[in-house]
Formats: structure tokens, C-alpha cells, sequence
């Protein structure tokens, strides 16, 4: 290991960031943009499974870059909490109101933000109501918005299967089951990119996701109706306002972060011939193409964030109290310790980390999977000779902290 020096008493308490020989990589920036796979390789080699890093605003942080200690850090709360008023730097009062990062890693009133018996009565009343929402239409929206959304582009011959598709099918299902009217959803597919990317007006499109939602659970105190909002207002879990908000947008941004995986599965059909003619033939399961695309592209590549509840070593590291993590999903799931031949088919193997692991794994995998499976279906269906308009390899990706997104995926097919 490289960083022997954490032992040294005369190391910052504190202060991942300021550990080791050279200055830590940034997890954002030009460079982070392009190549974050690169970034996470060349850690992996400098520091081993557990590296100090930068987040926006030179944020100090840990990047978990080994499986097993991913797998670690989320199985044990106690230890790794997910309750960010545990975070140093946030108690101490060095991240701004209007930091980028209030939006991914800041203390709210939902079940992501707690802990503890917190957690199990507000996980439990979110459970409750997507369970219901599963059985209450899920296909048939996600047929209806996918139908919908190819009729704008079905006569052209040519559509971008990013910004014309996979931007919006899971967004607008998972709109009408939280409540809202189909143009409020379109409008946020915006806001959720921008609280994905990050920058400056990362809290601003956080702050109308909060005002949309708290105008819906106002409505709906009064007019009741059969979607997600109103069986929180209802569950026995009695959440307050804030609470019923709060998990609206939880579920939101989940539903933004499924838009990811959709185009990575759309990728994956459209630059194998094999895969394309399987899926259309039937010879071929979808559930295949997205469980590899969910070991290798999974839809957050870093997952924010835990907070040291006490010392604690990891990966070598001397890892303090208060000092944040985060986990990168992308890089554990191509950990060479679990994958050293990553060409192998992973095909049957559910053990990756695309919807996290413990008590805080994602309740809504199902439903993403589900709305994903009959997005493809419907589109190959729908657009017989459905074909990639330019080379794979000029397809190109944008990365964010957290993400790393396709850019555009255009395709042709006749008319």
C-alpha cells in the first residue's frame, strides 16, 4: 500500500484528502468526465480497494473501490452510517447551503438519510406503498408511455434513443404512480438530470422537485387518489409532511437513475447483432441483457454516500470518525478480486452492486427492472428493423460524480 503514512500520528485527523503522496483525483471535472473508469483503474493501483478522493467543492472523501469492502461498508450500518449529520465536514459547517452536494449526500427526512428503528418505519411504509403500486399497473403504464413516446418519432425513420426515449419512458410511469399529471413529469426529467450532474444549479432543481411534490401531497390530503402519494399520507407510519415529500423525490430520482440503465440496455442490443436477433427471436431473455448491464454499466457508477461512525480500518486505510465514503458500484463490480477475467458471462449472477446491498438496498428494483423489460420489448416490437445509426464506437459517455450517462444513442429503421 502506498499510504502507510495513515498510521503516522502526525496525519490530519479528518482529512482523507490530505493522506498519501500526491494530490487525490478528483471525482469531477474535465478528466472525470471522459474517463472515470481510467480515474478508478489508476486508483485501484495507487491505493488498493479504499482511495482518497475529491467531491465538488474539494471535498474530501474515501472512493470504495473493491467489492468486499463495498459489500462491508454497506451490510453494516452501525459502523458505516448512512445519516449524514454524522459527517465531519457537515457538522463543522464546511459544506455551503448551496454546495452540489447537499442534494446527494445531505440529511433529509426520508429513509435513505436514517438509521435504525428511523429507518425500518419510513423503509417500511415505502415498501408498503410500491408494493401496491407494483400490483396497480406498472406494464400497463410503461406499455402505454412507451407506445407514446415512439408515436413522436415512429414516422421520421430516425430518433435519438436517449433524449427521444429512455430520458422519459421510466420517468413519466413513475410520474403517474406517484401522482402527477404527465407534463409535470416531463418537466422534471430536467430537474433530476441536473441534481445527477451536480454544478451550481444542483440544489436550485432539488429545490423544485420539493415544491412540486409538496403542492401534490397538499392536493392530495384533500383529493385523495390511487397512486403513491396518497398511500403515504395514508400509511400507518404516520409520515408528516416533510416525510411524504421527501420520499416522493426519493422515488423520483430512482426513477431518473433506472433512465440510465435503459439506455445502457438499449446500448448493449444495439451494438450486438447476436443480441438484437436473440431478443427479437425469443431465443434470448431481456432479464439477461440488463443483469449484465447492471455488472457493467451499472446506472449510478458511485453510490453516496456513509459517514465513519467511529476509527475504523478499511482497505488498509485508517478510515476516522466522521469522515465520508462513498462506493463506487462501477468499480466494485469490476473488482479483479471477484471478476478477473471481466469477459466472462456473468449471465445468472445477481450478486453485483447496481441496487446497493443491506438494509438500504434499493425497494424498487423490481419496478425499474419490469418498466425496463417492457420498454425494449415494445420498442423492437413497434420498429421492426430497428438499427444503430452510427458506429458503436462513436457512441460517446458524459460522467458526473455519480453517474456516467450515454449520449445520445441514434438508430434508423424504415418506414
Amino acid at each position: 500500500m502506498n499510504d502507510r503514512n495513515l498510521d503516522s500520528p502526525d496525519a490530519p485527523r479528518g482529512c482523507p484528502a490530505a493522506h498519501g503522496p500526491a494530490e487525490p483525483a478528483r471525482l469531477y471535472g474535465p478528466e472525470a468526465a471522459t474517463d472515470p473508469l481510467g480515474i478508478y483503474e489508476r486508483l485501484r493501483k495507487e491505493h488498493g480497494p479504499v482511495a482518497p478522493v475529491l467531491l465538488e467543492g474539494d471535498i474530501p472523501a474515501w472512493l470504495v473501490l473493491g467489492y468486499r469492502d463495498s459489500r462491508r461498508v454497506l451490510d453494516n450500518p452501525r459502523q458505516f452510517a448512512r445519516d449524514a449529520r454524522n459527517w465531519r465536514d457537515w457538522r463543522e459547517g464546511r459544506i455551503a447551503e448551496n454546495s452540489p452536494l447537499v442534494p446527494m449526500l445531505g440529511w433529509r427526512p426520508d429513509c435513505v438519510s436514517q438509521d435504525g428503528e428511523a429507518h425500518r418505519r419510513l423503509r417500511g411504509a415505502v415498501n408498503d406503498v410500491l408494493q401496491d403500486a407494483a400490483g396497480r399497473g406498472i406494464r400497463r403504464h410503461a406499455t402505454h408511455f412507451a407506445n407514446k413516446q415512439i408515436d413522436g418519432f415512429a414516422a421520421n425513420g430516425r430518433a435519438d434513443l436517449v433524449a427521444d426515449y429512455a430520458d422519459y419512458v421510466p420517468m413519466l410511469v413513475m410520474t403517474r404512480i406517484l401522482g402527477l399529471a404527465e407534463a409535470e413529469g416531463r418537466r422534471l426529467v430536467e430537474s433530476c438530470a441536473q441534481v445527477l450532474k451536480g454544478g451550481e444549479d444542483a440544489v436550485v432543481h432539488d429545490g423544485v422537485i420539493r415544491e412540486i411534490f409538496g403542492e401534490l401531497a397538499e392536493r392530495r390530503r384533500s383529493e385523495p387518489g390511487s397512486d403513491l402519494a396518497t398511500g403515504l399520507l395514508r400509511h400507518h407510519a404516520a409520515l408528516d409532511h416533510d416525510e411524504v415529500v421527501h420520499h416522493l423525490r426519493v422515488v423520483l430520482i430512482a426513477a431518473h437513475v433506472t433512465t440510465n440503465l435503459l439506455a445502457r440496455v438499449l446500448e448493449l442490443v444495439l451494438t450486438d447483432a447476436s443480441r438484437l436477433s436473440g431478443l427479437i427471436s425469443g431465443q434470448l431473455n431481456i432479464s439477461a441483457v440488463v443483469e449484465e448491464a447492471m455488472w457493467n454499466s451499472p446506472p449510478l457508477a458511485v453510490l453516496p454516500g456513509r459517514f465513519a461512525a467511529s476509527d475504523v480500518e478499511l482497505g488498509g486505510h485508517r478510515i476516522e470518525e466522521g469522515d465520508l465514503l462513498v462506493l463506487g458500484l462501477a468499480p466494485g463490480n469490476l473488482d479483479p478480486e471477484v471478476r478477473p477475467d471481466p469477459g466472462v458471462s456473468v449471465q445468472g449472477n445477481q450478486a453485483h452492486l447496481a441496487f446497493g446491498a443491506g438494509p438500504h438496498e434499493c425497494p424498487g428494483q423490481n419496478i425499474g427492472q419490469s418498466m425496463i423489460e417492457i420498454a425494449v420489448d415494445v420498442l423492437l416490437h413497434r420498429l421492426p428493423g430497428l438499427r444503430l445509426a452510427v458506429p458503436a464506437d462513436e457512441l460517446t459517455t458524459t460522467a458526473s460524480t455519480w453517474d456516467s450517462r450515454l449520449d445520445r444513442l441514434p438508430v434508423e429503421f424504415p418506414v
